[in-house]
């Protein structure tokens, strides 16, 4: 492993670790455009196709826990290193592929990458002036958003214009520059806790949140009522829980969760799943609402590139406010912060139940709901440090991160279950009425 720098400038690192975020957020967006595409593409059925999205989902929730705890042990640098390295190496596999078998596992090597961003604040918290720590981990929370925002018209104009492959090309070399820059100007923290890594922990960890992420993603598609579906969340139940007894019982677990269940950390956990839920809630159904044919009444009509540039402003707003979300949570405290993210959250969806007719509603709406969970997002990790020893951060703050996947995933199954059933039909077509998008 390279030596890293010796006297690491505070700009430099947030900066650098800020754009490894994007980058991240990036590769999980690009694919967005292409995806009514991709049967043809890969010559595969839609649920088939379907996996390439799927996988990156599922390897993402599998190595953000582990690849966090395996930071606090080894070095959270190394292990941000080997995530962006994956990243790259799946992007390229996705840039050679033209089946669906090499793209699926190019999108679960990209999906391994997801630790960069818990692994990014908890470098911070080692690394940086106290005085730094609460703007600098807001902006790092805040890089999943603007990634996502600005990804979708980047990956949309792409699409139009070259060839398909060149989405991924691009995330490999985005990619390629985070690391030569992680390697440049961030350091190695001194912060270890050393011991040995819970392999069972992480297998367990792995089996249940696999079953029960595939259940709620593909449940629309096999039936929620199907043997399937429910004989995973059953064997999600039965994983999950012999794994809370196996991480109680273990000297050195893969997750403390009697330091999980203390209050604060409890409830900033379950609320990085609200948050995530309407983040990718609002992903999903603005979007819709542009894209639908203005014959359904309340669609707009609007080209995907178009789409793209209206919810590009929301990605702005959101990094915009991160610092606005450091000031009050030095002021009041990151509890009152999180508790004004989620007032925002609540007032945007409000506002979108009245105004959804025009393209400027949605730009506000979107932008307004953004600022909510800017202000949410920024003070999640304050309250998760907070509570947690300094050697069991990049844990801790990857696990956030999981709640905060378990959310959108959630938001994914419900949105596409009140979307697909409550329908208008236009010239033959079932598409989601006007009641479904207020409904969601």
């Amino acid at each position: 492993m390279p030596a890293s720098p010796a006297s690491p400038r505070p700009n430099a690192v947030v900066a650098v670790l800020a754009l490894a975020g994007i980058v991240v957020a990036l590769m999980q967006t690009l694919v967005i455009p292409i995806i009514p595409e991709l049967p043809k593409l890969l010559d595969a059925s839609a649920s088939d196709a379907a996996w390439a999205v799927t996988a990156t989902l599922l390897a993402s929730a599998v190595a953000t826990p582990v690849v966090g705890r395996l930071g606090d042990m080894f070095g959270k640098r190394r292990m941000l290193l080997l995530s962006l390295v994956l990243l790259i190496a799946g992007s390229v596999v996705c840039a050679l592929s033209d089946a669906l078998v090499p793209m699926v596992a190019g999108r679960a090597l990209q999906g391994l990458s997801a630790a960069v961003i818990p692994l990014g604040i908890s470098i911070m918290r080692d690394e940086l002036p106290v005085e730094r720590l609460a703007g600098a981990t807001a902006v790092m929370s805040a890089s999943l958003g603007v990634g996502g925002a600005l990804g979708l018209p980047a990956a949309a104009l792409i699409a139009d214009k070259l060839d398909w492959h060149m989405l991924f090309w691009l995330s490999g070399a985005l990619g390629v520059v985070s690391l030569a820059l992680v390697l440049t100007l961030v350091p190695e923290s001194a912060v270890r806790t050393g011991g040995r890594f819970d392999l069972l922990g992480g297998v367990g960890m792995a089996a249940g949140l696999a079953s029960l992420l595939l259940a709620i993603s593909k449940g629309g598609d096999w039936g929620w009522s199907s043997g399937t579906t429910l004989g995973l969340f059953a064997a999600a139940v039965v994983i999950l829980l012999v794994w809370g007894w196996w991480e109680l019982h273990t000297p050195e677990p893969l997750v403390d969760l009697r330091t999980t269940a203390r209050r604060q950390v409890l409830f900033t956990n379950l609320a990085s799943v609200a948050i995530g839920f309407s983040m990718f809630a609002m992903s999903l159904v603005l979007p819709q609402l542009l894209q639908l044919p203005e014959a359904t009444g309340y669609g707009l009509g609007r080209s995907l590139l178009t789409t793209g540039l209206v919810m590009a402003p929301s990605g702005l707003v959101m990094m915009a406010f991160a610092p606005v979300s450091a000031k009050v949570s030095k002021t009041r405290g990151p509890k009152v912060t999180l508790m004004i993210g989620a007032l925002i959250v609540a007032a945007g969806y409000g506002l979108n139940i009245v105004l959804m007719a025009e393209v400027w509603h949605l730009v506000l709406v979107s932008c307004v709901i953004s600022a909510g969970i800017g202000f949410a997002y920024g003070a999640m990790p304050s309250l998760i440090m907070g509570a947690v020893p300094a050697g069991e951060t990049a844990a801790a703050n990857s696990l956030n991160t999981l709640m905060r996947s378990l959310g959108t995933s959630v938001a994914s199954a419900i949105a596409g279950v009140i979307l697909a059933q409550l329908t208008i039909d236009l010239g033959g077509f079932a598409l989601p009425s006007e009641n479904a998008f207020k409904v969601v």
